[in-house]
């Protein structure tokens, strides 16, 4: 696969270079299955600047020792935390790094069945042959214990609780019955490398609340926001500026409107200011994450509407679909936000809020 044309390739494509510099320069040992040593493993993710392998994840690196620890034992990894938190970007770096390949995803919901985890038919050679391993169609688990590979499980407590337990046969016996065939094809044996990372926001958890047999198979690690705000702007102006130049920007993102944008987000966020006074905190997710989605917004109508960089009064505009996603009472809120600045950017295009 290449990046052109794909608005979001996989991690194994997009540092493909770096992979490909670290498994040159890897002389650790790797656990059975792996492609990469825990060491090497470890600076994919972090980042080394003598390999000139790039910092992936904001976060304490100790969460990324313990995450591929579990990854080696027999047991899943249980990535859990507010939404927005970079939960699914670690998933994907640690299948990258452990196995190659990060595409072995299944895409918790309502509607997920069991068909989507496990495997599937191909009707019509079932019908015309019966049940055999040329009309099974195997999905991401299949797939990833025949081959010893990761397999990522996002937002699993979205599942009803029934569809999360066929897991549990995957995770402590190692093997998938497939009862509709028979002779060696009937069981399919995790090869060495098989591990399951699974992603749940607290928010969520409550939805389908997992059992407490599939509890036990997880080691569960929480991914916490970022504390610091200079890590939490850099970060932003980052990611922000890699998205507008793939949306054909031709401008970097104003790092005075970052600042206000990720100051805003803190506050709402906390539901305190930076110099300590009370304010509303919204109900909305006023996470990093939505923080570049609306950095990435602002910097295309600045762009698209009038080729210059967005401004404080493209961030007003832009922050209103995000605070009225949850509740109405939020744009309310979010009014009462920018009232209380008495001056400043923000201040002086609260006027182009809506409603």
């Amino acid at each position: 696969m290449t990046t052109d044309h794909v608005q979001r390739p996989p991690a194994e494509v997009r540092h493909a270079d770096e992979l490909a510099r670290l498994r040159a320069t890897d002389d650790g040992d790797r656990p059975p299955g792996w492609a990469l040593s825990l060491r090497a493993a470890r600076r994919f993710v972090i980042g080394d600047e003598k390999l000139g392998v790039t910092r992936k994840f904001v976060g304490d690196p100790s969460l990324i020792d313990r995450a591929l620890v579990t990854l080696a034992t027999s047991r899943g990894l249980m990535l859990v935390g507010e939404p927005g938190t970079a939960k699914s970007l670690l998933s994907e770096l640690l299948a990258a790094a452990v196995s190659g390949t990060s595409t072995l995803t299944i895409q918790g919901g309502a509607a997920t069945t069991e068909d989507q985890i496990r495997y599937s038919w191909n009707y019509a050679l079932l019908v015309a042959e019966g049940p055999s391993p040329r009309s099974l169609v195997a999905a991401p688990l299949l797939r990833g214990m025949a081959e010893g590979r990761v397999v990522r499980f996002e937002e699993i407590t979205r599942c009803p609780l029934e569809v999360q337990d066929c897991l549990l046969s995957p995770l402590s016996d190692r093997v998938l019955a497939i009862p509709e065939l028979t002779g060696p094809d009937a069981m399919v044996f995790a090869r060495e490398g098989f591990s399951v990372i699974a992603t749940a926001n607290t928010r969520d958890r409550g939805v389908n609340e997992m059992s407490a047999a599939l509890k036990r198979r997880f080691n569960f690690e929480t991914v916490f926001p970022i504390a610091d705000f200079d890590t939490e702007l850099s970060l932003v102006e980052a990611e922000a500026a890699a998205l507008l130049k793939r949306s054909g920007v031709g401008a970097p993102p104003r790092r005075d409107v970052l600042e206000v944008l990720v100051r805003a987000f803190r506050e709402l966020r906390q539901g305190q200011t930076a110099r300590g006074d009370a304010t509303d905190r919204l109900s909305g997710v006023m996470s990093t994450a939505e923080a570049v989605s609306v950095a990435h917004a602002v910097g295309l109508r600045g762009w698209f509407l009038r080729g210059e960089p967005g401004t404080a009064a493209d961030l007003v505009t832009c922050l209103a679909g995000t605070a009225a996603k949850d509740s109405p009472d939020d744009l309310a809120k979010l009014r009462r936000y920018l009232e209380r600045q008495g001056s400043g950017p923000l201040y002086e295009a609260r006027h182009l809020l809506p409603g």
